[in-house]
């Protein structure tokens, strides 16, 4: 007995030491490193946060305004509807179209998408629709092959196109589908992605601005999703694809004829897609970066805002984690390998490298995504701790209150979620800050493409029925470490706040914890049948 009380004795003073040690190196570093630390971080950070401040209220400003005069693109450039009875021209002033459908295993939303491209209205003989299917499982790649004979035989010129590999993923697949002979007789290309449904007027309002306007290069139509009311998850991203659309892309239309293009829903001019270079896959947004090249030439792109095209949004965390990572470090890699290009360009404007350099990659792409993350993750929970370093208000309260209400201007129908979003977003602000990092060192995951899941017919099997409104919880295929660890640091943090701290930041960190819980224990993505 006394030997196991004395090994007790023994264990507990070497914790009380381990303690006491830890409490010493605490004080020892305290006031001379992690104080001024906190401080530089917390200034850098909150230095960040009133730049992009300012550019949100700068578009918040010029957006206000393009809405009060109701400055469309039909006003700013010219536009006329295609001469249809014209007997003498015939089809002859309808330019070739070639309308390219990317797809990976699409097994749920092949149908759509052919048929909405098989549908669009235009002379049967000047438009090519290119299937470009890359598929892996020899069942989805018949079932393609199948559909799009069956609008062959009803008169579609239709393309089914595969190649051997999948080198370059989606840039790969478009560029190659670009090396087929009748592609010499198109001067346009239309490109959707496998979920997206064009309506049939779709070449009829976007083809006339390339056509009476030869300086532009891109024309780019709005996404709108048919799964937004499917769950919690889906509101949010409508929520944060609405300024997008709303906002970022309009203001760049307007004021300077540049913005990114989306990968989809939009018509290239044949001629400012080859002069730029072709598709390239030095990145995962090889969107994005022909659309830098382009618009380093000269061209001019223009968004039609009121021209929607239906598409899902992923409704699976899972899904839209790998989304976020590619849209993330993508966008961050490139301004690493396209900076110094955009600098030394010869053929636009100061003005257009500096909103390119600026606004465009650093503030939207960098900023946004780390100082989020950093400031209201890291830094403002670790204040807590050393009370020493205060938040002031501005920083704190008023600038973020400011961004989160531009940003929700694009979807007002959704206000009432806005802390449900502003917690949703800071859970994914710790994702697309590490994937930020891995874009702008080249590391680990930088070239990682996931095609996102789609769920197409089986999405309207699973919304179509009024039987049950019953929550279906759908819980993640495994634990989020990372995220649990981030919660558990904001519940510590909150915890030390409400029982010794004066800061009184405990019950946004507690909310923030919670957040992160929810998605760490893979609660997320619910399904609510709703029709």
């Amino acid at each position: 007995m006394d030997m196991i009380f004395s090994s007790s004795v023994a264990l507990l003073n070497a914790r009380n030491g381990i303690t006491s040690q830890v409490g010493l190196f605490w004080q020892q570093t305290r006031a001379p490193l992690i104080v001024p630390l906190i401080r530089i971080v917390l200034f850098v950070c909150l230095a960040l946060s009133f730049m992009l401040f300012v550019e949100r209220l700068y578009m918040g400003i010029v957006i206000a305004f393009i809405k009060l005069v109701r400055r469309k693109p039909e006003k700013k450039y010219k536009w006329e509807p295609m001469k249809k009875d014209d007997l003498e021209l015939g089809n002859s002033s309808y330019p070739v179209v070639l309308v390219q459908i990317p797809m990976y295993n699409e097994k749920e939303v092949y149908q759509l998408s052919i048929g909405a491209a098989c549908s669009l209205s235009w002379p049967a003989n000047r438009i090519f629709i290119q299937v470009l299917d890359d598929s892996t499982d020899p069942a989805i790649k018949a079932l393609v092959e199948q559909e799009c004979r069956i609008w062959a035989s009803k008169g579609i010129n239709i393309k089914y196109e595969i190649r051997d590999n999948r080198k370059g993923y989606k840039a790969g697949a478009l560029r190659e589908g670009m090396k087929h002979s009748y592609v010499n007789l198109c001067s346009h290309v239309a490109i959707f992605d496998a979920d997206f449904q064009p309506e049939p007027d779709f070449l009829e309002r976007t083809i006339p601005f390339l056509v009476h306007n030869p300086d532009i290069g891109l024309v780019q139509a709005r996404w709108e999703f048919v799964n937004a009311d499917e769950c919690l998850m889906t509101r949010m991203q409508e929520m944060s694809l609405g300024y997008h659309f709303t906002v970022e892309q309009e203001v760049g239309s307007a004021i300077h004829a540049f913005f990114g293009f989306n990968g989809t829903a939009g018509v290239w001019r044949m001629s400012a897609l080859n002069e730029a270079g072709g598709w390239k896959d030095r990145t995962t947004v090889e969107d994005m970066d022909l659309a830098v090249r382009a618009g380093l030439n000269g061209w001019k792109f223009v968004y039609v805002g009121d021209l929607k095209v239906k598409n899902e949004l992923p409704s699976t965390f899972k899904a839209y984690r790998y989304q976020q990572h590619r849209w993330s470090c993508g966008p961050a890699n490139l301004f690493r390998k396209m900076a110094k290009e955009i600098a030394t360009n010869k053929k636009v404007s100061v003005w257009k490298k500096f909103y390119l350099i600026y606004s465009f990659f650093f503030v939207r792409k960098i900023i946004a995504h780390v100082v989020t993350f950093v400031l209201y993750c890291v830094v403002m929970p670790a204040t807590v701790f050393v009370p020493e370093v205060q938040v002031p208000k501005w920083g704190a309260i008023y600038i973020p209150s400011a961004i989160t209400l531009l940003n929700v201007l694009g979807s007002t129908r959704s206000m009432y979620l806005v802390v449900y979003w502003i917690l949703f977003e800071n859970v994914m602000s710790l994702h697309r800050t590490k994937a930020t990092f891995v874009g702008l060192f080249e590391s680990g995951r930088v070239n990682e493409w996931i095609v996102t899941e789609k769920l197409g017919d089986a999405l309207k099997t699973k919304m179509g029925s009024k039987a049950s409104r019953k929550l279906r919880f759908r819980v993640g295929e495994r634990v989020h470490v990372l995220e649990l660890f981030v919660g558990l640091h904001l519940l510590f943090c909150g915890w030390y706040d409400f029982s010794f701290g004066k800061s009184r930041f405990y019950v946004y960190l507690f909310l923030q914890a919670a957040a992160f819980f929810v998605v760490g224990f893979g609660y997320i993505g619910v399904f609510v049948p709703n029709s």
